[in-house]
């Protein structure tokens, strides 16, 4: 059977003389069903219904800036070149290291401010993050983007997986067939769901859920990176992303024994907490 070659065309639709990327649309449905599973958990432990959504204010725009400033860091012997190019983030580049760096930190400044416990926000949040990288790794295949080395059409035939995927997996530009490592990160993702999902019921100590996403997201990412043609790299031939996945792990294994070994008696994830509150208005004192 002859195959026809139909790339998916990257822009969904016009807002007037506006292009809207499917790229976008896809991370907008990502951070949206991110928000309401980790919204519907945080009031379940007996956070404030606002609470997420406060957190998410700063952590979505510094995680998006973060990601970019991460990308455009490793290609700037590119993006010194073609400075006006650094803010097209509709074509893609953003480094999903750099978006949960940016997002970790803004969740600790912003818990410790409120308050509240770290861990027990990333606990509930885990789950989310993930699906947020599971639909965002659509993406970058509307983009054509994080794809891995050639392949022959036979090989994506026996994975069977659907003529679309498998049409959008040929590379014009290079006029071969690629891995299609996005959807190895995806699935690879949603098992790391599942799990986590499972880990809720199963009642973890504080702060495993979270550091169980570190480990998981960062083994996985550290074997389908090295399948990858377009990795970042620090020097040479050291690639960003399975430097930060080594670290990620370490990071997360260590923790755990750690807690483990020093924190008792264990809180686990399904340990009552006291219910938070929003912060209250300043009032001004009315004098009689």
């Amino acid at each position: 059977m002859t195959s026809i070659v139909l790339a998916i065309n990257p822009v969904a639709f016009h807002l007037g003389p506006i292009p809207v990327n499917w790229y976008g649309i896809l991370i907008g449905t990502g951070i949206v069903l991110a928000y309401f599973l980790a919204q519907r958990e945080s009031v379940r432990h007996g956070y404030d219904s606002e609470y997420i959504a406060d957190l998410l204010i700063w952590a979505v725009p510094i995680a998006i800036l973060s990601a970019r400033v991460y990308y455009v860091t490793m290609k700037w012997d590119y993006y010194s070149q073609n400075p006006g190019r650094i803010i097209e983030i509709w074509n893609g580049g953003i480094a999903i290291h750099g978006a949960l760096i940016g997002a970790f930190v803004t969740a600790y400044i912003f818990t410790k401010k409120r308050k509240v416990s770290f861990l027990r926000i990333a606990d509930i949040a885990a789950p989310s993050i993930l699906i947020g990288q599971i639909i965002g790794r659509w993406g970058n295949f509307v983009n054509q983007e994080a794809y891995g080395g050639p392949v022959s059409r036979a090989f994506l035939e026996n994975l069977f997986l659907p003529n679309w995927v498998i049409e959008q997996m040929y590379i014009k530009e290079d006029g071969t067939y690629v891995h299609p490592t996005f959807l190895y990160e995806s699935l690879w993702n949603m098992i790391g769901f599942v799990i986590l999902l499972f880990a809720r019921k199963w009642n973890w100590r504080r702060g495993e859920m979270f550091f169980f996403y570190l480990m998981w997201y960062s083994f996985g990412r550290f074997f389908i990176e090295g399948l990858r043609t377009d990795s970042l790299y620090l020097v040479g031939d050291l690639r960003s992303a399975q430097v930060v996945s080594i670290l990620g792990f370490a990071i997360g294994l260590i923790c755990i024994i750690y807690r483990r070994m020093n924190v008792k008696p264990a809180v686990r994830y399904l340990d009552k907490n006291p219910v938070v509150k929003p912060a209250a208005k300043n009032k001004k004192n009315k004098k009689k």
